[in-house]
């Protein structure tokens, strides 16, 4: 049976520890990289001994290989547009100044005074300018359109009242507070409101 003999362990000297330490950090190797070049410099050794170079991969894998990175990228770019396309067509059919729902002017009006009183500002403006806009339906001076715009609502009541610009700028507190979600004051949703009554009475 043969015995390997085991060098013994080292236990150098304070000043050998020293003195070795010192010839250790006195390499170039520490004083030329920072910490981040030392990191990039070990993942680019990494990954160009991890890839095979074009020459070791048979054709067929090559091939393979970019069919599965076309695919995924073709993936991703219909994930990209659904995630865009999702939002606007919520937004349309959400955001139009007449929408699906069978509610009256009365109805959309008490809805609007409902959300005033609770404090919910940005409600009381949306739902306010809506049912100025079923009212003007009602009458028979706006044509029941769902895709109507709260511009197009404003300059169709600017041109038949003399409003003085105030349709045109609650239809552009309707547009920010409901696509822009920009919050709306209890003053702004009491001239939206206030409009809609003048609206109401007029003839």
């Amino acid at each position: 049976m043969i015995l390997f003999q085991l060098a013994p362990p080292l236990e150098p000297s304070p000043e050998e520890g020293r003195s070795w330490l010192r010839r250790e950090l006195a390499d170039p190797e520490y004083h030329e990289l920072d910490l981040v070049e030392r990191i990039m410099r070990w993942i680019e050794r990494a990954l160009s001994d991890g890839i095979p170079s074009a020459g070791d991969v048979p054709w067929a894998q090559t091939v393979a290989a970019m069919v599965v990175f076309a695919a995924i990228l073709i993936g991703l770019g219909l994930l990209v547009s659904r995630a865009r396309r999702s939002p606007r067509a919520a937004r349309d059919r959400n955001g139009d100044v007449l929408t699906d729902e069978s509610l009256s002017a009365a109805a959309l009006r008490e809805r609007a005074e409902a959300a005033y009183a609770s404090g919910d500002h940005g409600a009381a403006v949306i739902d306010g300018f809506r049912a100025l806009a079923r009212r003007q339906v009602e009458r028979g001076r706006l044509a029941e359109d769902l895709g109507l715009t709260a511009a197009e609502v404003a300059a169709s009541l600017e041109r038949e009242m003399s409003l003085e610009g105030r349709a045109g700028s609650a239809a552009e507190l309707f547009n920010e507070v409901l696509y822009g979600n920009h919050p709306a004051t209890r003053e702004q949703a009491e001239g939206v409101l206030n409009l809609e009554q003048e609206l109401a009475v007029s003839r």
